[in-house]
């Protein structure tokens, strides 16, 4: 459920939000979330030290990044654009990691990021090999920046120990704040924005908050209890199926036969590199909870599928 609204995110955006109020929509969206995740927080938050709250509000800036590049591009592209390219953060995760780490991937990564290149050519030109148009390279920068938001989580050493609940709670916070200057330095007024949504526009907003933020928050941190990450990762890995799915069979888009190429490719692509990667991942997380002491419950890793 929580792959399929993050799917449909890409869709409700691209209906209630254009260039000029993408700023006042993020606001009104979070500025609904904030209060309901900061009760259910609140005896985690009041424990943090600074250190804590400074290590999360700087990883909110970078959220607030993602978020800003994801959704300007998914106002100035289609649907289905939007939710494919996105999902390239599964390959560039691993290559960006790997950069690091110094460590090499396994050469069917390489095949896999090569697939999914090509069929983001494909998909984003209608007689194939194109120059993407901006919203698709907005779409692109909030995958690199999405990946950037990854690393920065794993290699904070003060946020290692917070409460995820707290730690989700400062960053959407933080991110909210930079929303808020945003809006007000460009004068884009949330209320004036809120009075214009018709039923429709407030159907698709609270869809927004309420499923695409906090029901898919809540559902992914009991999941990882439940049953394993792996697993968990797996399903929300189908995100960018359902996206294709909105944005073909809801929002009306019709690709072309190469661009219907390129859907398959990126979907084939994208699967295939995080399969690779998997083995290597769980080996490293497993050596890394067997020196850190007793395991701590965490979201999964927002670089797999975040939606908009």
């Amino acid at each position: 459920m929580v792959a399929v609204v993050w799917g449909s995110s890409f869709f409700a955006v691209n209906r209630i939000a254009d260039s000029h109020t993408v700023l006042a929509m993020l606001v009104l969206r979070f500025g609904l979330v904030l209060p309901v995740l900061g009760f259910a927080a609140r005896r985690a938050l009041r424990g943090l030290g600074w250190r804590e709250w400074a290590g999360g509000a700087a990883l909110g800036l970078i959220l607030g990044a993602v978020f800003l590049l994801e959704t300007y591009g998914s106002v100035s592209t289609s649907v289905t654009n939007a939710g494919l390219i996105i999902s390239l953060t599964m390959v560039i995760t691993p290559l960006a990691e790997s950069a690091i780490t110094r460590t090499r991937l396994p050469r069917a990564f390489a095949l896999a990021a090569v697939l999914s290149v090509l069929g983001v050519a494909l998909l984003t030109g209608e007689r194939g090999f194109q120059a993407l148009n901006l919203g698709d390279l907005l779409v692109f920068g909030a995958a690199v920046a999405r990946t950037v938001n990854v690393l920065a989580m794993s290699r904070t050493r003060a946020i290692r120990r917070t409460d995820p609940l707290a730690l989700t709670w400062i960053q959407l916070a933080g991110a909210t704040v930079v929303f808020a200057i945003g809006a007000a330095c460009t004068g884009s007024s949330p209320w004036a924005l809120a009075r214009s949504f018709g039923p429709v526009q407030w159907a698709l907003l609270l869809h927004l908050a309420l499923l695409c933020t906090l029901f898919a928050f809540f559902v992914q941190l009991w999941a990882v209890r439940a049953t394993s990450p792996s697993r968990v990762s797996l399903l929300l890995g189908t995100e960018p199926v359902w996206a294709a799915v909105f944005g073909i069979g809801i929002a009306g888009e019709r690709p072309g036969l190469l661009g219907l190429f390129g859907v398959l490719l990126i979907l084939a692509g994208t699967e295939w590199g995080r399969r690779s990667t998997a083995p290597a991942a769980a080996a490293a997380a497993a050596v890394a909870a067997a020196s850190a002491g007793p395991p701590e419950v965490r979201p999964v890793a927002a670089g797999a599928a975040t939606g908009t």
